[in-house]
């Protein structure tokens, strides 16, 4: 990725240009200290003077009023707020009208920043003060004051916070009073500029020291840039939180969110005092020192998939290369490439007007449609459909170009979703909401709805990232998360009545992704990199889990590594310096997968006696067992040295009924009140009290006896052996009540015991000769 600068010879100013902001993704104006303001047509190469400024008016920075989320007549900015040297700030329409002119500071004021919504102006000033202004310009509140100049001001991206700086500190000061004020030294010298990003949380911060610093929104470093030869005077976020700009003097620079460096330009500009991102995210415009306006795009992005590199050469052209044959197909465009995504065999591109699907057996006829409205800020592919985010609304498509659904929840804002807060499987999309970071909203893909019986999923902590798996029946899809303390969770996505458990995988997970081909799942974990090879095994059997898992050192991916991709066996990881990483794993779970989900139980157990590895024989375990094949799940046990449970499964066999061997399955995966629930419904209402009595649970089995009026005196035998075991005395009130004058008989007991099992095998055995009756002709 690179930035491709374009200058004019000659500067349109004549003195430094201290501002610049982006109306349409086509359109800039521009304030400099020769008192215009200018505008920019990058279609037809025009300048216009808009408003000369009275000559004791020095703009210092303007931004313009936020178009109105989600209302689709309003498509650019009407009016903008511009800040100057008199202690004024001004709101001036598209037109250059000064609609108002407000004394705000002593001093210059030298920032001023409209929040998301726009209902409320934040302006700073060399008196050190911070001020918050309503939409007309009358003074709400004094936010904070200090004996130093404030030189930059950004809003939290929910509106509730401001980060300002003081001095080398900087400070984030929520708008409620009386709640807790974060305030950390940031850098070695003054701080000239901050930025914070809506959509990823993360705080930019540059200053005299020569540094640009990336924080986390707890004020944790996350990256610290090298010394430049000049002080950065400028910093900026894409929209989209996944690339940032640096201006310093003779210098451009383009960044990934986590620091690292893509391109560094050194155009003839002076120091950069100002960066705009345009809308859609593919340029910059910076304001320069020498009356110049810089503008640079952002080019040459690379896609990968499998054997296929796309690379963006032009504003409107793609090149496609397939590494197998070294064939190079070109891709042109009507208008220009915003964003893409290649994936499952399809590359999806969306332009400013249209959407592109091309599939990768054949480039030349691509399927297109006309996107709603807006600019789509992110695509996520799935093997059946994609989906498109844009400001107002989450679209779902075929790769057909069909519209499939539009799903919608309650105060969504769709401008700040990211790939760690949405995620799409075949059937299913998951959306972590911004307002309440602790849900996640469920959807079935089909149709929009909600998915079950439209309960959300909620977690005890705040949700970091998200992840649906790919394959298998929609009954059993999954969705993996992190949540705040870095903790790795999975539960079931289908939700009805009851509450799935929320099952914790592992701990200080940094990033997840699940295989495109199979239900396996990997993940960085403090310094081991981890893949779950069947993580359905907590379900099934929690102690074998760690038999299970995959393990290797990740010291060599250093600090903040990412999860890139997990396509086939090859997991690539993007280090912190920007360098890709690719692991290769075994491929033989993902084989074992794909016969266990087309029920070749020889085969796999074919391929476990081949491949000799107890991570395998430890997966088909699991998977037996979640698949109810209790001969494969002997072998796969006894394979594993488990003993007992390979005991377990045999007596299981023996058993009567099919009604009391599914429910001594269920017992082995540890689900007692589904296994009882099985007993009570078919009847067998002794075989349900006997398994609480094993488990010692003798509450619930005195409960199911007196309930069914039956073998009472059965549960008081073993209780009373029970505490004759351990010398105890009885003390629960509800034994004591019901052994009252009650005597009791062994040999009547077991003769009881053996009637009840003598009934049970007659029922089977009867239900079996008339089902065998009905099989004849």
């Amino acid at each position: 990725m690179r930035l491709k600068i374009s200058l004019l010879k000659e500067p349109k100013h004549q003195e430094l240009v201290s501002c610049v902001g982006w109306t349409t993704a086509e359109e800039l104006y521009s304030c400099s200290d020769d008192h215009q303001i200018v505008k920019w047509n990058l279609l037809t190469s025009e300048t216009t003077q808009i408003v000369k400024l009275p000559d004791d008016i020095y703009p210092i920075d303007f931004h313009w009023f936020p178009k109105s989320l989600g209302v689709k007549k309003q498509t650019q900015a009407e009016s903008f707020v511009l800040t100057s040297s008199d202690g004024k700030f001004h709101l001036i329409s598209k037109l250059g009208r000064v609609e108002k002119s407000v004394e705000a500071h002593c001093g210059a004021v030298l920032a001023g920043r409209w929040n998301y919504e726009g209902t409320a102006l934040v302006t700073v000033g060399e008196d050190g003060q911070i001020k918050i202004w309503s939409k007309t310009g009358m003074l709400r509140s004094t936010l904070a004051q200090q004996g130093t100049p404030v030189y930059s001001v950004a809003w939290g991206p929910d509106s509730e916070k401001v980060l300002y700086t003081a001095g080398k500190q900087l400070i984030i000061k929520p708008l409620q009073p009386n709640a807790k004020v974060l305030q950390w030294k940031a850098h070695d010298g003054i701080i000239l500029k901050v930025d914070w990003n809506s959509v990823n949380d993360l705080i930019l911060s540059a200053g005299e020291d020569c540094k640009y610093k990336v924080w986390d929104s707890y004020g944790r470093p996350l990256y610290n840039s090298q010394p430049h030869e000049h002080p950065i005077t400028s910093v900026a976020w894409a929209p989209d939180g996944e690339l940032f700009a640096v201006g310093s003097f003779h210098t451009l620079r383009l960044c990934d969110k986590t620091g690292w460096s893509y391109a560094l330009e050194k155009p003839n500009t002076g120091s950069i005092f100002n960066i705009a991102w345009s809308i859609d995210g593919t340029q910059i415009a910076g304001a320069c020192g020498n009356g110049h306006v810089v503008f640079a795009h952002v080019v040459e992005q690379h896609w990968e998939w499998k054997n296929f590199q796309v690379t963006l050469t032009k504003r409107r052209a793609m090149q496609v290369r397939n590494v197998l044959n070294d064939a190079v197909d070109l891709l042109e465009f009507r208008d220009r490439v915003i964003k893409a995504s290649l994936n499952y065999a399809h590359l999806v591109v969306s332009t400013s007007l249209q959407c592109y699907v091309f599939s990768t057996k054949n480039w030349n006829t691509p399927i297109i449609f006309d996107l709603k409205e807006g600019t789509v800020s992110l695509i996520l592919q799935a093997e059946r459909h994609f989906l498109l985010v844009d400001g107002s609304s989450i679209y779902l498509y075929s790769y057909e170009g069909r519209f499939i659904s539009s799903p919608k929840f309650p105060g969504m804002r769709t401008d700040i979703l990211n790939a760690q807060t949405v995620s799409l499987s075949n059937d299913t999309i998951a959306i972590r909401d911004k307002a309440d970071e602790k849900i996640i909203f469920l959807f079935e893909a089909s149709t929009g709805k909600p998915l079950g019986d439209g309960k959300f999923l909620s977690h005890k902590n705040e949700i970091l990232e998200i992840a649906l798996d790919q394959k298998g029946l929609t009954n059993d899809r999954k969705i993996a998360f992190i949540d705040k303390n870095r903790d790795l969770c999975i539960t079931s996505v289908k939700r009805f009545g009851k509450e799935e458990q929320i099952i914790k995988l592992g701990t200080m997970v940094h990033t997840l992704a699940w295989n495109d081909t199979c239900n396996i799942l990997c993940g960085l974990q403090d310094t081991r990199f981890i893949v779950w090879y069947y993580p359905n095994t907590v379900y099934v059997d929690r102690d074998i889990l760690p038999k299970t898992l995959y393990e290797r050192d990740a010291s060599e991916f250093s600090k903040n590594p990412h999860i890139v991709s997990f396509v086939g066996n090859q997991v690539t990881i993007r280090r912190a310096d920007g360098s890709l990483v690719h692991i290769s794993i075994s491929p033989y779970p993902a084989i074992l997968h794909e016969y266990v989900s087309s029920s070749k139980w020889e085969d796999a157990v074919r391929l476990c006696r081949f491949v000799k590895e107890q991570t395998m024989w430890a997966c088909l375990a699991a998977m037996a067992v979640a698949n109810r094949d209790m001969t494969t799940a002997e072998i796969a046990y006894a394979a594993i040295g488990e003993i007992d449970k390979v005991q377990y499964i045999n007596s299981i066999k023996n058993l009567p009924s099919k009604e009391s061997k599914m429910a001594h399955i269920l017992l082995f995966s540890g689900n007692i009140q589904e296994a009882e629930i099985v007993l009570l419904q078919a009847g067998l209402v002794y075989q349900a009290i006997q398994i609480n009595i094993n488990l010692y649970n003798w509450e619930r089995a005195l409960e199911l006896a007196v309930k069914y009026k039956t073998h009472v005196d059965t549960v008081l035998a073993y209780r009373q052996k029970f505490l004759e075991t351990f010398g105890k005395q009885e003390t629960n009130k509800r034994y004591l009540h019901y052994a009252e004058g009650l005597q009791i008989d062994w040999e009547k007991i077991k003769a009881k015991i053996e009637m009840e099992i003598t009934k049970e095998r007659e029922q089977s055995s009867s239900s079996q000769s008339s089902k065998s009756m009905g099989l004849k002709p």
